[in-house]
């Protein structure tokens, strides 16, 4: 890891995360071009690979991934599992019925660990955090708090991106203590111990996370949700996996129109909880103190024991604290990308989505012409499809970025002509 605030030249790929699909991507750059740690540098101003999923992950009590155990950070398919059978660790790798297994979060965390140390991904990590890009006739110029880089291509893989969502009813309480989102770095389910029942507003995974941790730790809790709970294995059919699926029923479409973004939309399977989730808090319900409430809240009020709540069927109880788990603002509309896409004069389509070439994931610019910007994670969806958040996102947009590097000596900057993808899998 490097941190010198040095500036570097000559360098062929800066790529800004250094999470799952940052830490995804530099591993296959690494293991099927010619780059080296050298010609690759991570921006994350966490530091060290895989820093802020952990710390999400654990923040939100996630035991498994939903994810299957053949996606994962590396590009062989089965290397998950040869690791756990090398370990000991198979009962890690956990039956789901009707679906594949799926890898405890300590088994795929320890996995990837050994992926970058195979690779010395740490080599390439900068902490720091960008600040600006300028576009140059050979590339572009990354600015940081740790220096600046001239590089051939630019990649950005910086998650979600948004704002936390906040609802309007907690707009008035936002200053209190007794209620704070999920995904503040200050909140940890395993570290909430005041007494008190605790209310978790939200209906997806991450709110049936957080009751299940408080609830098997003995807490009283209630979970809120506005809407149904909807079951789903996964976040979207696994038919999006397919490159030629993908091509059939999504590029069919023009590159940033409101089709691509109603087809991703439609596909996606938001606010679902996997059905042993939901199988674990029915059983949490039945014989621990959680309650599980549909309907809305109206207001929330500080009082002297903690927060009077009162919801849209016209009850009201007091709680000690309230935890958010209502997800993010698109991140079409992220700061970041806003930016990003006014620096170097990239063109956004429907809803801010940004238009990328579909065989390259370069990011377009407004004049029509290709950049040497690329784009992984939720802000591909456009072109990946609705599983471009995931895992196995991430290894689908790092089969078509890998193909702009030619080997990873196309040129001084290691571009190259851009080609097909990898074979499906």
């Amino acid at each position: 890891m490097t941190n010198d605030g040095e500036t570097h030249r000559d360098t062929a790929v800066v790529i800004v995360g250094c999470g799952i699909h940052g830490t995804t991507l530099a591993v296959r750059l690494l293991a099927e071009t010619d780059l080296t740690t050298d010609d690759i540098r991570i921006v994350d101003e966490h530091g060290e690979p895989l820093a802020a999923f952990e710390a999400k992950a654990r923040r939100c009590g996630m035991e498994t991934l939903r994810s299957t155990f053949v996606q994962h950070v590396s590009p062989e398919p089965f290397s998950l599992e040869s690791f756990a059978e090398g370990r000991d660790r198979e009962h890690e790798l956990v039956p789901t019925r009707n679906y594949p297994p799926r890898p405890t979060l300590s088994l795929f965390l320890d996995h990837a660990q050994f992926v970058v140390d195979q690779h010395n991904l740490t080599e390439s990590v900068v902490e720091a955090r960008m600040t600006n890009v300028t576009r140059r006739d050979d590339g572009v110029t990354v600015e940081t708090t740790g220096g600046s880089f001239d590089a051939g291509s630019l990649v950005l893989a910086i998650g979600m991106g948004g704002e936390y969502t906040w609802p309007t009813w907690a707009d008035p309480i936002s200053d209190n203590e007794r209620i704070q989102h999920v995904w503040n770095e200050s909140f940890s389910p395993t570290e909430t111990t005041a007494s008190g029942e605790s209310l978790v507003v939200g209906g997806g995974i991450t709110a049936g996370q957080v009751v299940a941790t408080l609830a098997e730790r003995g807490g009283s809790v209630t979970l809120c949700h506005r809407t149904p709970i909807e079951t789903a294995e996964s976040e979207a059919n696994p038919c999006w996996i397919n490159w030629r699926h993908v091509e059939r029923e999504l590029h069919c479409y023009p590159p940033g129109s409101e089709r691509r973004y109603r087809t991703v939309q439609q596909a996606r399977n938001d606010g679902t909880i996997p059905p042993y989730l939901f199988d674990e808090i029915k059983d949490l319900e039945r014989h621990t103190h959680l309650d599980c409430r549909h309907g809305t809240i109206e207001t929330v009020a500080p009082v002297t024991d903690g927060l009077l709540v009162r919801f849209g069927d016209g009850t009201s109880r007091t709680v000690a604290r309230i935890l958010l788990a209502t997800g993010f603002e698109s991140p079409f509309d992220s700061p970041m990308a806003a930016r990003i896409a006014s620096w170097l004069d990239l063109e956004r389509g429907y809803c801010n989505v940004p238009v990328l070439n579909d065989e390259t994931l370069a990011w377009q610019r407004r004049e029509g012409e290709g950049s040497q910007v690329y784009v992984t994670g939720a802000l591909a969806e456009g072109t990946v499809g609705p599983l471009a958040r995931n895992v196995v996102g991430a290894k689908r947009a790092g089969e078509r970025i890998a193909t702009t590097f030619d080997g990873g000596k196309g040129d001084e900057y290691g571009r190259s002509t851009p080609g097909r993808s990898l074979a499906d899998d």
